[in-house]
């Protein structure tokens, strides 16, 4: 039998698988793709708390992209920005960092196109993800968004998981745990 944890998000409760990364604690896995319904939820309740915080959204792919879709939508945007894990032909002329995660081995670059950079640029941005952990993707968002430009106006999520619900820098809709 699978293990799993019940979460509440803001008032909706969420069964969540527990895995264990390898060689490492077990984490309640959140997953918005394909979930249109809880993506929505989700981006509703994000936007409420981001609105007239920000000018411009970044996020990193993949699992964030259709919540600062949604999120944009909601606040009335017209664009936002998408932080590529691959380094795409039309990005040449981009700009790029190294993230460390908890849920990828090994260090990863994010990747900017200079199109994107030029959206950021001398702009008010809302960094959103889906889950924040060690905090390392999002400090690499912020890398990005200050390297074009910009100047990061907030930080959100919709679960911060183990000691990311204690830091006072970060606006989110849950607390996740991690277990050892």
């Amino acid at each position: 039998m699978e293990e799993s944890f019940v979460i509440d998000i803001c008032g909706r409760r969420e069964e969540l698988p527990v895995m264990r990364l390898e060689d490492g604690p077990k984490i309640a896995f959140f997953n918005l793709h394909g979930n249109v319904e809880l993506t929505e939820f989700c981006a509703y309740k994000l936007a409420e708390r981001l609105k007239g915080k920000a000018d411009v959204i970044l996020t990193a792919e993949s699992k964030g992209l259709q919540l600062a879709h949604c999120v944009a939508r909601r606040l009335e945007h017209g664009f936002y920005a998408v932080a590529r894990k691959s380094k795409k032909l039309y990005m040449q002329d981009g700009i790029s960092v190294a993230v460390k995660s908890i849920t990828t081995k090994g260090e990863q670059r994010f990747y900017l196109s200079a199109h994107d950079a030029k959206l950021l640029n001398g702009k008010s941005v809302a960094v959103v993800d889906d889950v924040i952990s060690s905090g390392g993707s999002i400090e690499a968002l912020c890398e990005l968004v200050r390297a074009a430009g910009g100047e990061v106006a907030v930080k959100a999520a919709v679960l911060a998981e183990g000691e990311a619900a204690q830091r006072d820098d970060i606006l989110f809709l849950s607390p996740l745990p991690i277990w050892e």
